[in-house]
């Protein structure tokens, strides 16, 4: 994957992101469970609002925005995911969204350290973060509602 300037990483970005928000919405007509249906609303509305971050995101904001380091809780990470279907719950879905956050992340985060452009490195370190902070909030819900469920 090769990018040439700043405004097509963007558009690599944002059409992620329409993707992702597609696919939650996709997913939400299929599911059955209220929790689910209810996740997969916020999930969609939260990838709808990430497009429109992106869309204002200017080389300068990118260089504002903070650098400190995201927690990783890991939780997800040692959990199976499970194929996803109109019986899929609440749990499989936190699974399944922070493991897609997290594939993100990774991407973004190899684009990066490929990249020889300085902007564009800085674009996608950005990127990779702001797909960390997305993976930590599911991974906080799971911790919240299945860990501690018992």
């Amino acid at each position: 994957m090769e990018f040439s300037t700043f405004a097509e990483v963007l558009e690599f970005a944002i059409q992620r992101e329409e993707e992702a928000a597609n696919g939650y919405a996709g997913l939400r007509k299929m599911a059955q469970d209220e929790s689910a249906k209810r996740l997969l609303l916020d999930l969609e509305e939260e990838e709808k609002n990430h497009k429109r971050i992106l869309q204002d995101l200017t080389q300068g904001r990118i260089e504002t925005s903070a650098a400190e380091d995201i927690p990783d809780l890991k939780i997800s990470d040692y959990l199976v995911e499970e194929p996803l279907g109109p019986e899929m719950n609440f749990q499989e879905l936190l699974i399944f969204a922070a493991k897609k956050e997290k594939k993100a992340a990774e991407l973004y985060h190899d684009l990066a350290k490929k990249s020889e452009v300085k902007e564009q490195k800085r674009l996608f370190e950005f990127l990779s973060k702001q797909e960390k902070t997305h993976k930590l909030r599911l991974e906080l819900e799971y911790e919240k509602h299945v860990l501690w469920e018992d």
